[in-house]
Parts: structure tokens; sequence; C-alpha cells
């Protein structure tokens, strides 16, 4: 009989680990709330059943008699993943280490407690309550949700004047409606984005890449991913010294982890944010300059297999992964492309066609390239210059009046 593997969430991202899980030879279920998601055309069963009631999807996991299951390149999930599988005894992060990584104000402190370098950050839950300690802050600060992703409901702020502000933008994004206020930190160089895999409590694969930013509706997003890393190898192993000390805290033994993280002028490794998932589009990136598949121990991790062959392998060559968002609302009409560009660089490409000369939202995904260079200087200045090489043609409209 087959093995049963409930895979949570459908979304465009999550359809390579579906496929993966498939061509392993596994009886693949989805759930979510989203009948329409694309990703469950490619599974074998689906059930409309929400990512986040962990209840539910136990008592569906239960009826379901799975043998393992996972939420690929997705944080929401992440909660009822450990939860599910502490219950039914199946592989997985502890869930009380999962529930405590999914809050960042707990994080933090849990992070200050055991000696990390972090910035001064504290947990609130209204605007009253964190004007009180407002002025112990060196501005400027950060405030985020306590509980989204992808730097959604983030603003910087130099000023009390915009506090009221940013905490409404916060907690717009926050199930939990908490926000953190945290002090901004000058980094030096990249930011650094990590696909990391532990076994059996080690870090076997650590693959660093540089975030860069850019986009003018979300400045605080990555738009590329780039490897090999801007770093020194010196660097580097500071940088997996403290991923390790981390991963024995919170006893994170087979799986994958993935780490944002800023070094400052003093070589201080500031840990910014952490998902026990795979990154998505940086994961295939990863796959293409190294030749190692996370997203198949993924699968296998979850599934109770062996992971022990998983070495970490130094990246080949010099890639990039660009994700393509469109900064206006109006008609999409084309995304034009540097044909000297297009034919050095572009290794891959995929974009969503069906939204041509229809109506779309700033800060929508059009697509995304995947890119290959010749050198770390064309990388990087290539990078620097992405939107005069892919522009996106928008047309204005008066349809979002």
């Amino acid at each position: 009989m087959m093995k049963k593997l409930l895979m949570l969430g459908g979304a465009p991202s999550q359809i390579p680990a579906i496929q993966t899980a498939k061509r392993l030879g596994y009886y693949v279920i989805t759930c979510d709330y989203l009948e329409s998601n694309p990703g469950h055309q490619f599974s074998d069963e689906y059930h409309n059943v929400s990512t986040v009631d962990k209840e539910a999807v136990l008592e569906l996991a239960r009826s379901l008699q799975i043998n393992g299951i996972v939420c690929y390149a997705a944080d929401s999930g992440a909660p009822t993943v450990a939860y599910v599988a502490e219950k039914l005894g199946l592989p997985s992060f502890p869930y009380s280490s999962v529930e405590l990584l999914s809050n960042k104000d707990q994080f933090r402190a849990f992070l200050e407690e055991n000696h990390f370098d972090v910035p001064k950050a504290k947990g609130y839950s209204t605007f009253d309550e964190a004007v009180i300690d407002f002025d112990t802050f060196i501005m400027p600060v950060m405030v985020k949700p306590v509980d989204s992703s992808g730097s959604r409901g983030v603003t910087k702020i130099f000023s009390i004047n915009e506090l009221q502000d940013a905490v409404t933008e916060a907690l717009s994004f926050s199930r939990t409606k908490r926000f953190v206020i945290e002090e901004f930190i000058e980094k030096t160089g990249y930011q650094i984005g990590l696909d990391c895999f532990s076994v059996n409590g080690q870090l076997t694969f650590c693959g660093f890449g540089n975030n860069h930013f850019g986009s003018a509706v979300n400045p605080f997003l990555p738009i590329v991913d780039s490897c090999p890393t801007y770093f020194s190898t010196h660097i580097q192993n500071k940088v997996r010294n403290e991923i390790q000390r981390f991963i024995d805290l919170f006893n994170l033994r087979t799986g994958p982890t993935n780490f944002e993280i800023q070094i400052d002028r003093n070589e201080r490794v500031f840990i910014l944010d952490m998902g026990v998932r795979n990154c998505g589009d940086f994961t295939k990136l990863l796959k293409y300059a190294t030749g190692v598949d996370l997203i198949e121990y993924t699968i296998k991790a979850a599934m109770g297999e062996d992971c022990k062959t998983l070495r970490d392998i130094e990246p080949k060559g010099f890639w990039a992964i660009y994700s393509i968002f469109n900064e206006e609302n109006g008609i999409l009409q084309n995304i034009q492309i540097d044909s000297i560009f297009k034919k050095e660089n572009v290794f891959e490409y995929v974009e969503s066609v069906s939204k041509f000369g229809l109506p779309i939202k700033a800060n929508e995904n059009l697509g995304n390239m995947v890119l290959t260079f010749s050198s770390m200087k064309e990388m990087l200045e290539k990078i620097n210059n992405i939107k005069n090489l892919v522009k996106v043609v928008i047309k204005e409209t008066s349809y979002f009046d």
C-alpha cells in the first residue's frame, strides 16, 4: 500500500513539492480553504480544510491515516504541521519550538535570553501600550506584525508621529493582533538569506544567498536572491555556528529551516527572522547552483526516511532568481526584456501570461526569472540594474478608483 502524505496548501509556489512527492511514489493529499488553488490538480486527493485550523487538520489526518505531513514554502501552516505530527507521532520539529518561532516578540525574547545578538525589541497589542515605551528605543525602529511573513505589514519609522499609522498597518496583517517594535540594524554588505537543513540535530546543508531589495511598494521584501554569498568564509563560519546553536536550543532534529540574517560593522550576527520550512524560489535556485534537491529531502524527512546522504555543497557558477513585481495599479501591457540580457543571462523564465491585458494591483507577482552570470561582478552589476533590463509596462486606468 502507498504511504500517504498530507500537504498543507496548493498555491503555485507549492506545486514543486506536490510533484516531488508524487515522483517519490507517495499518495499525496492536499488541503486548504481555496479549492481553486492550482496545486490541487497535481495531488491524488483534495479536502477543503483551512491549513491554520489545527484541530480540523488533525481530524482530517486521523481519518486519512496519513504517514507524514508537510507545509512547503509557507509559514502559516508550520504550527499546524508540528501540532498534528506531535499528536499522531509523526516526524516533525517540536510543536512548542515551532509555536514560539511563529511569534516574533517571543522569538526575540528567547534569542536575548540565550545570548544571541539581537536588536532591542518588545511586543504589544495596542498603540497606547507602545507609546509608553517608545522613548526607550533608539530611532529608527521597525514596526512588524508578530506573525506575518513576506515582510507584509512592516514599516520603518523615525518618530512617534509615525507610530499610529505603522501600528495600524502591522495589526492589519496580524492574525493574533499583536506587533513588535525593534531597533533598526545598520548592516554591512547584503542581508543574508539561508536555506538550511539539519539531520539528527546537525546542520548538514547551509545554502547562503544575498538578498537584494528594490521594490517601491515594499522596500523590505527581497526581489532578487543571488548566490554564491558575498561574505567571506570567516563570516560564513560565524553564521553556521550561530545556526547550529539555534538548532540545538530549539531541538530541531531533521528538516528544513530558513533564516534572514544581517551582519553589522562589528561582525555581529543578527538573526532577523526564521522559518521551519524551505524558501521556495531560493530552494529552486540552490538546486541549479549545487545540484541538491532540498524539496526531496523535506518530503523524505516528513515521511521518516533516512536523510543521511545530504551533504553541504558549494554553489558552482553565479546564479540569481528575480521575482517580477509591478509597482502600480493598471492594465498590464507587457514585460520588456533587454535582448542581450535575455540571451546571455536568462536561464529560465516563468510568467503569469494570463494577466496580460487585465487589471492588476501594485505588488502582484508577475512571475520569476532564473538568471546565470559569468562572474560575481557581472551578477551584482546587472542585479542593481534589473529594472532597466526587465521593464513592466503598465497602462494607467481608473479601474481601481
